[in-house]
């Protein structure tokens, strides 16, 4: 039997869930205040479109899309049906509430991280956990793009939990936060650097920002024996220096991971689940780690602007 499906939010990344879904052989009932946003995904698919959760009984699971602040709301409503849980990324957009639903949400709650399903991380992990790389000594992230639709949250809420969920997959820990900068200090928004790190584990720098001429994703891991680059998200490849980095007479490899698309990786993760699979990534847990950089790393950004205001 088709799993029955409440996609809470049906806006235009919720559209894109809710075709994966569909594909899956998944049975989808939307809740959505918009009545367009109904019509559209009555006009997809869906099996039924209603204004709010009361008319969303008897489902095996639901999958959050709402805009990042509304999350914590939301997510009170739908734990309190019973059924698992996958909500967007960031899993809220305050320490506090995250805390709240973690606790609530443990072990059906899950964040969709689609960054840990990428297949060129996913291939970076295992490089890492062969014991190629040897010691990793840094990860620096880089996430930039022009423009922000997403006028209910920062950028900093938006672009920086995919990072920091990549970093939780690659090293199985997000590191404290050491320092933070934003690029403007008249317009704070419109990037930062981060630097994390642990008393003994790796750097880890985070560059991020909204005035790219050119959209940027790529994860550089730098290793004691090999490093590692996926240069782009919708590369199919990621490229190996063999050696240590700098030295001279290193050698060169391509890994090839192919083209799934991480959105129905993570899909398909959380319906198995459903049906009696592992549990997805990333846990309330993990969830409420990401939330608790993120928060650290805009209280930073405030001390400092207010410092030289």
């Amino acid at each position: 039997m088709a799993p029955r499906i409440g996609l809470i939010g049906c806006g235009k990344w919720g559209r894109l869930i809710l075709r994966d879904l569909l594909t899956c052989g998944a049975q989808v009932h939307v809740a959505t205040p918009s009545a367009d946003s109904r019509a559209t995904a009555l006009s997809l698919g869906a099996s039924s479109a209603s204004a709010d959760l009361s008319e969303l009984e008897r489902m095996d699971g639901f999958v959050v899309a709402t805009p990042t602040g509304t999350h914590a709301e939301v997510l009170d409503g739908v734990l309190a049906l019973g059924p698992p849980v996958f909500v967007e990324k960031a899993m809220t957009s305050d320490v506090a509430s995250a805390r709240r639903v973690a606790a609530a949400g443990e072990g059906r709650l899950f964040v969709m991280d689609k960054w840990r399903y990428h297949p060129g991380v996913e291939a970076m992990r295992a490089e890492i956990a062969a014991g190629r790389v040897g010691e990793v000594l840094a990860i620096r992230m880089e996430r930039w793009a022009w423009g922000h639709p997403h006028p209910d949250i920062s950028p900093l809420w938006i672009l920086a939990p995919h990072d920091l969920s990549i970093v939780l997959h690659l090293i199985g820990d997000i590191p404290p936060l050491r320092s933070a900068l934003s690029l403007s200090r008249r317009e704070p928004n419109l990037g930062l650097t981060a630097h994390l790190r642990s008393e003994r584990g790796p750097s880890i720098t985070l560059d991020i920002g909204i005035a790219s001429l050119d959209r940027r994703r790529r994860c550089h891991v730098i290793g004691s024996c090999c490093t590692l680059e996926l240069r782009d998200g919708y590369d199919e490849r990621i490229f190996v220096r063999d050696g240590a980095p700098g030295a001279s007479g290193t050698t060169d490899r391509v890994i090839e991971v192919g083209g799934k698309m991480p959105l129905l990786a993570e899909i398909e993760h959380f319906l198995a689940f459903l049906n009696g699979g592992p549990e997805p990534m990333s846990t309330a847990r993990e969830g409420l780690l990401v939330v608790e950089r993120v928060a650290a790393i805009e209280a930073a950004l405030a001390a400092s602007t207010a410092s030289a205001a």
